[in-house]
């Protein structure tokens, strides 16, 4: 398995936290950025091999990542449009890479270790979702038939749970989205979420439901979030040591 991780946005949201490097190189307390413990979590569960798309700030982001030293082989892949795009042309500009049961992942997100851990160990294809926590109203809603999952967006709020962009994707079922993907690139809808030609297959990529249920697992797009997800963070070690 492979993971993919999408570090191509220009993070404007973040003000001047994103003047000198991307977004996911943020840091979150306790010496770590959101990228390291991402890898270091990926390079814990197993994962071997990672491909991580790219945008400003490519040379920072891949000093950064290699010099951490951890055994994790990560291929890197420019989106030269990102100023222009969304990340479905990140994931287009990477597709010769992808040909492998899949962990999809926004470079911004940041979640507990058991969260991973669940996602890995599913045994079909799946998306982090959330029942207990309220409908946001401009981030991502997954539209549930069952556990079945037939659309993901924002708009959307009727029969839904709160979502996070972190899947866990056997071949056959990631390529059936990737083949979608390719269309829209290639008829040049590019500006758009990866989600949007997922959609098209209205539940037809076998894609269920994994209920993360009040575990941290959210995104960070602003300061806000920053300062929200830091605080959880803290509260989260200080549990685990009181714990030990």
């Amino acid at each position: 398995m492979k993971a993919l991780i999408l570090n191509s946005g220009l993070g404007t949201r973040m003000g001047g936290l994103t003047r000198e490097h991307p977004k996911c190189m943020t840091e979150i307390g306790g010496g770590e950025t959101i990228v390291s413990r991402q890898l270091k979590m990926l390079s814990r569960a197993g994962i071997r091999e990672a491909v991580m798309t790219t945008g400003v700030f490519e040379n920072v982001l891949r000093e950064y990542c290699d010099g951490l030293g951890l055994p994790l082989r990560i291929t890197y892949v420019l989106n030269p449009r990102c100023w222009e795009t969304n990340y479905i042309w990140s994931i287009y500009c990477a597709r010769q890479e992808l040909a492998d049961d899949l962990l999809l992942m926004h470079g911004d997100l940041v979640f507990e270790e058991a969260v991973l851990r669940g996602v890995l160990d599913s045994e079909v294809s799946c998306m982090a979702v959330s029942a207990a926590l309220p409908l946001p109203e401009k981030d991502f809603k997954a539209v549930l038939d069952g556990k079945r999952i037939r659309k993901v967006g924002v708009g959307f709020f009727e029969n839904a749970a709160a979502a996070q962009p972190l899947y866990r994707l056997r071949k056959e079922d990631w390529e059936k989205w990737l083949r979608k993907i390719v269309e829209f690139c290639e008829r040049g809808e590019t500006g758009v979420y990866a989600e949007n030609a997922l959609n098209e297959l209205d539940g037809g990529a076998d894609i269920f439901a994994w209920d993360f249920g009040t575990r941290l697992c959210c995104e960070i797009d602003n300061p806000e979030d920053l300062a929200a997800v830091t605080k959880k963070l803290a509260l989260l070690q200080e549990q685990g040591t009181a714990a030990e």
